[in-house]
């Protein structure tokens, strides 16, 4: 139960936080650089939580939002997804949209 508040803690108190593994400044996965670099070319601040620095987190937010892979975006408490889903709502333009709409943007 420890880690799951854990993460619903650091997701309250970040409007926009990636669960990455790495660093925004230092993916250690092409996965979740993609979706830094998404978020960076958008001018969104966001949180970086790097899950190799912690096996229970690690496997904990996947268990979490029960989503299998890890980037995992989330947006004023609300689960986006992961990588493919971030770049495709990118392309579209849904997620500028998104980003207004939750007046991250």
């Amino acid at each position: 139960m420890e880690i799951k508040e854990k993460i619903k803690n650091l997701i309250q108190e970040h409007n926009v936080c990636l669960f990455m593994k790495g660093t925004p400044d230092s993916p250690q996965c092409g996965f979740s650089m993609a979706v830094a670099n998404v978020l960076k070319h958008l001018n969104v601040k966001f949180e970086g939580i790097n899950v190799l620095e912690d096996e229970q987190l690690r496997q904990g937010i996947k268990d979490f939002s029960d989503w299998p892979t890890i980037p995992q975006l989330y947006v004023k408490e609300e689960f986006v997804g992961g990588c493919d889903i971030v770049k495709e709502m990118f392309e579209k333009g849904e997620l500028k949209e998104f980003l207004k709409n939750k007046k991250i943007l």
